[in-house]
């Protein structure tokens, strides 16, 4: 299989984690791909698709059999077909997703970022499906030198090839070479990074719980 663009790399993986995240709205139609594509959150590098940009990079999963058109919507909706594609386990297409989506990441900042797309036991278990996912001939991922500074190596997806995650290492080594503020030299950007992607779960959860508790109020007619 050849490489894929940066482009059909990010459509895809947003047709898995919207699979995973948004079920009741999914298969996803152009209109959808393109919002999830330009999100301004859980993306690097955030970009600026149109729709006929992403259209093309649909043609190009499809003639891979990585994505496919939905049926019995007078829209027409997408699919991604990862798993059976490239013969992998859903785990696995988890990881290649979240690395598709925001880039090169630590083992623990996987774990944090796939929390909703497939929950692993602990990093240990990401750290092995990684594993297979180097050893595989062509390699799906690899893991990069551990950057200065940094107390754990990055991994990086490899279905776009080895340019991408050059330029993204580049892009690390010069946030890394930026001033840091005193307060914050002691905390690595991977550290930070898992921190706020758990900050931001938690945040949900406790909105989830608060809806909860209002509708039992609401159900039970208890006054507050």
């Amino acid at each position: 299989m050849r490489h894929l663009t940066p482009l059909e790399a990010r459509v895809l993986g947003v047709l898995v984690e919207k699979q995973a995240t948004v079920p009741d709205t999914y298969p996803l139609s152009l209109n959808a791909l393109v919002n999830g594509c330009n999100q301004k959150t859980a993306r690097d590098p955030v970009i600026e698709a149109s729709e006929a940009d992403v259209a093309v990079a649909l043609d190009g999963l499809k003639s891979l059999s990585l994505a496919f058109e939905g049926s019995g919507s007078r829209v027409v909706k997408y699919e991604q077909n990862m798993a059976r594609a490239l013969h992998l386990p859903g785990a696995a297409v988890a990881l290649l997703a979240v690395l598709m989506l925001r880039g090169p990441q630590t083992a623990a900042e996987l774990r944090l970022n796939c929390e909703r797309l497939h929950r692993f036991a602990d990093i240990s278990a990401v750290e092995g499906f990684l594993e297979e996912l180097a050893a595989k001939e062509p390699p799906r991922a690899v893991k990069l030198p551990r950057a200065s500074g940094e107390r754990e190596a990055r991994w990086a997806q490899l279905l776009t090839g080895e340019a991408p995650v050059a330029a993204a290492m580049a892009r690390q080594a010069a946030a890394a070479a930026a001033p840091m503020p005193a307060a914050m030299a002691a905390v690595s950007a991977g550290e930070l990074a898992a921190l706020k992607a758990e900050q931001t779960r938690l945040a949900a959860e406790v909105a989830e719980l608060r809806e909860v508790v209002q509708r039992l109020v609401r159900e039970l007619g208890v006054q507050s």
